[in-house]
């Protein structure tokens, strides 16, 4: 089991940085948070140990680099059973191109955002899973992202409540009464 650290001031000053530039340095991080150089990098040590953070990540430029077709792929399946669920998951999970899939509540059970290299491959992996009769897949839909007006740059951690943020709501109160 991973160790619980108390999320102070500094480990939110910490992943809040990180969560937006995963690849400043660790003297430009202590410094953007006021510890020094060896502190910084044990709070960072502890933090991803206790897995408050998983990786960091660089957001590559698709569009200069390959040609890609984005799309998400809504998923309703015919059975709900938490086993026919687990095999859906599973499966969804062995293929890389498909980045992203949330379970939702709804008419749709699961959205996915997917990258692929053309609609063919898109269409072809479509077609494999719904052959699949094990996963219960009742119908899929296909959405072509057109343009990407805003695109995904972070959570707003700000806005967020840190789970044992006592303080959370009066600073809220502060914030709206003073706009």
């Amino acid at each position: 089991m991973k160790k619980k650290l108390k999320i102070d001031s500094y480990n939110k000053k910490i992943l809040s940085t990180l969560h937006l530039e995963g690849s400043v340095t660790n003297i430009e991080l202590a410094e953007k948070v006021n510890l020094s150089p060896s502190a910084c990098f044990q709070r960072v040590k502890a933090l991803k140990e206790a897995g408050y953070f998983r990786n960091l990540h660089a957001d590559i430029n698709l569009d200069q680099l390959c040609e890609h077709v984005l799309a998400y792929i809504e998923f309703t399946l015919e059975d709900n059973s938490a086993p026919a669920r687990r095999r859906f998951v599973n499966r969804i999970n062995d293929i890389p191109e498909i980045m992203d899939c949330m379970q939702l509540s709804g008419d749709v059970d699961y959205i996915s955002l997917s990258c692929f290299p053309n609609i063919k491959a898109l269409n072809q992996i479509c077609s494999e899973l719904s052959d699949q009769a094990d996963l219960k897949i009742k119908r899929i839909n296909t959405r072509i992202v057109l343009e990407r007006a805003k695109w995904f740059l972070g959570y707003p951690l700000s806005k967020l409540k840190w789970l044992d943020d006592d303080n959370f709501d009066k600073e809220r109160m502060s914030e709206r009464v003073n706009l």
